[in-house]
């Protein structure tokens, strides 16, 4: 499943709006799997992992409206995998939006009420693939594994290649895949400015424990041990508080924002709240205005269209 380098483009409209600095945008969300999105890079390695064991079944799990589900059933579509979801939340009355993609996809979904209980339910759900006799490969939550990680960490590399020079890389930062690999990639291939993560639904403490050590667990499949510390990961906290897949003013200025000035749109959860934070951050002077900021947009878009969201984004 290779990927075609994503663009970078200018925003300059964006730019003129929040009154400096330059702000370009990588489009992760081109990566061209179901509409594209970070996962598309993570399941790269993965799903050859998975074919590399002889699995021929994947197994995943996610919130209902999943940006990574919806990737992982469409990577297990088109290289002839069954899939099986564990999705959390309540499971919508009418189909729409990635849960609805999850189903043309193929996918087996189990869903799951509260969240306490996904872990024991796709461990079950595991269990019994393998006693049914089926070969399954657990896709960790949001690919964020060692192996997942490597589709960032060469990302970087495809990003050095473009010859763009920024002075910040910001994007939004969860299960921790994405950050441990752009950690990764800015350590070996030797990127000179400051990876930043929003937090979307973490804390601070907890990201850079998280994302540290996995970068360390991931280099060792490039050649010797790196050993990365907390030190070595920059997470902002300030913009998660209201907690997971909760549509707040912040994230619907930002995607009116984006739409109005670039024509780019931004989903609720992830790049919505991640552009919030840079905006903001913007604001209070954090950025020096002769700096340029790559934001990396890692998809997700989809999910404009669920039912949870798509009256609440337009709302004045």
């Amino acid at each position: 499943m290779p990927i075609c380098p994503t663009p970078i483009e200018d925003l300059p409209r964006l730019t003129q709006a929040l009154g400096g600095p330059r702000i370009l945008v990588k489009r992760d969300d081109q990566t061209g799997l179901a509409f594209g999105g970070n996962k598309t890079r993570k399941l790269e390695f993965l799903v050859a992992e998975a074919q590399e064991q002889g699995a021929t079944m994947l197994i995943s799990a996610g919130a209902i409206q999943s940006n990574h589900c919806r990737q992982t059933v469409a990577a297990a579509a088109r290289f002839g995998f069954d899939c099986t979801l564990v999705l959390t939340g309540e499971k919508p009355k009418q189909a729409s939006a990635n849960f609805l993609l999850d189903q043309l996809f193929g996918a087996e979904i189990v869903t799951v009420e509260d969240r306490k209980d996904r872990d024991r339910i796709l461990q079950e759900t595991f269990d019994k693939a393998v006693a049914a006799g089926k070969r399954p490969y657990l896709v960790p939550y949001g690919g964020s594994s060692p192996t997942g990680a490597m589709g960032y960490t060469f990302a970087m590399e495809e990003f050095m290649n473009q010859n763009r020079k920024v002075d910040w890389i910001v994007f939004g930062t969860s299960s921790g895949g994405t950050h441990a690999g752009l950690v990764l990639g800015q350590r070996v291939f030797g990127f000179k400015g400051m990876v930043l993560g929003i937090s979307i639904d973490e804390p601070e403490a907890q990201i850079k424990a998280h994302v540290s050590a996995l970068a360390t667990e991931a280099s060792e499949k490039l050649s010797e041990q790196i050993q990365f510390t907390s030190d070595d990961v920059l997470v902002n906290e300030n913009y998660c508080q209201a907690g997971y897949g909760v549509f707040g003013e912040g994230e619907r200025e930002a995607i009116k924002l984006f739409a109005s000035t670039e024509g780019l749109l931004l989903d609720p959860v992830y790049t919505g709240r991640a552009a919030a934070g840079m905006i903001d951050l913007i604001r209070k002077g954090f950025f020096k205005k002769d700096e340029t900021i790559l934001f990396w947009h890692t998809g997700g878009q989809p999910a404009l269209f669920a039912d949870k969201y798509s009256q609440d984004v337009i709302r004045e």
